[in-house]
């Protein structure tokens, strides 16, 4: 007689609680029963997204055994909605205002309907990361300066979205849209190492040649560490290392993601916005970034594209305001009834 056994799935779901205790930040693991004291001055941030990415790293899982952790667990963490639907994907979601972090395979309904949740692309954990005591390395072999095309793929354009959406989630929620501009082209432009090295024609560019305030920014929340500059060269560009273990991406080739880099500071810095600020130009690049492929009309939750731009919700009007004064939107519309906010581009 044949024995059949049913194999235990691998349950793609990890939670990490921050508790403050005596003496510091402890973090709690309800998977592995991780219990650590935090080094004074340590981010508990940072520590978690480290923890969260070592187990999604061990416990992968082959995309068909991929199922919905939230529906396993009974949709509890989220409102109702018509059922579990669409594509498995790595979602990250925090709650309790950064408390607990949970990372975790959900349906694209479920993480519709989840609040501070944010897709992360499956091949944006790196398998080697680079450790809290790495040095600072020089450019990659393709680092060299190379012409780039303004215009960019669907592919390039779902990555920029996927990760602004992830910095929303894993940024701290005051961090400015400065700041977040820069996280995002940091992020773009690694050398798949965790290092990377802005020129200082791209910083005058993005108005921050000679603006600290997006760099403490980044440092204070434990997202980058910038190095002092030294010499002559590395005053021509500015080096830092990244310190999110999950926002190095192989997803696309490096050469595909310095375009989209390019694309997204053309998008957020361009001749329309040229009077305005970082709001607008996040705001900008946020929408073009959720506008359907090939046409000029978009749709998304309010939500979550406010909290992609950093913007308080009330302020959110007043910038799609000055979004069509700019030229950049023809029309915008809130809906109250389904919290939906569609909008028209001038020029797709």
């Amino acid at each position: 007689m044949r024995l059949h056994t049913t194999p235990t799935p691998t349950r793609r779901a990890w939670t990490i609680e921050l508790r403050p205790q005596h003496g510091g930040l402890a973090l709690v693991c309800a998977q592995c029963s991780a219990d650590s004291l935090l080094p004074p001055g340590a981010s508990g941030r940072s520590a978690a997204l480290a923890h969260l990415a070592r187990h999604a790293r061990t416990d992968v899982l082959p995309p068909y055994l991929r199922i919905c952790q939230c529906h396993e667990h009974g949709c509890r963490w989220h409102h109702r909605h018509r059922g579990c639907t669409g594509p498995v994907l790595l979602v990250l979601t925090c709650e309790h205002s950064g408390r607990i972090w949970r990372l975790a395979d959900i349906c694209a309904a479920c993480t519709e309907a989840t609040p501070h949740t944010a897709a992360v692309p499956d091949t944006v954990l790196a398998t080697s990361p680079a450790g809290p005591h790495s040095t600072l390395s020089g450019p990659g072999p393709d680092d060299g300066r190379r012409r780039i095309r303004t215009n960019s793929s669907p592919a390039e354009q779902t990555y920029v979205r996927e990760l602004l959406g992830y910095l929303a989630a894993a940024l701290p929620s005051e961090i400015s849209a400065k700041a977040r501009l820069l996280a995002l082209q940091c992020a773009l432009r690694t050398n798949g190492r965790s290092f990377v090295q802005l020129p200082a024609g791209l910083l005058r560019a993005m108005r921050i040649d000679r603006d600290p305030s997006p760099w403490q920014d980044l440092e204070e929340a434990h997202w980058l560490h910038r190095p002092p500059a030294t010499s002559y060269a590395a005053s021509r560009r500015t080096s830092v290392r990244l310190l999110d273990p999950t926002v190095l991406s192989r997803s696309l080739s490096r050469t595909k993601r310095i375009r989209a880099a390019d694309w997204a500071l053309r998008t957020s810095y361009n001749k329309q916005l040229r009077n305005h600020g970082a709001d607008e130009g996040l705001a900008a690049l946020t929408l073009r970034a959720h506008t359907h492929a090939g046409t000029v009309h978009g749709q998304d939750q309010q939500g979550r594209l406010t909290g992609m731009c950093g913007l308080p919700s009330q302020k959110l009007p007043h910038v799609l305001n000055l979004l069509t004064t700019a030229g950049f939107l023809a029309t915008w519309r809130s809906d109250p009834g389904s919290t939906d906010l569609t909008w028209t581009l001038t020029r797709p």
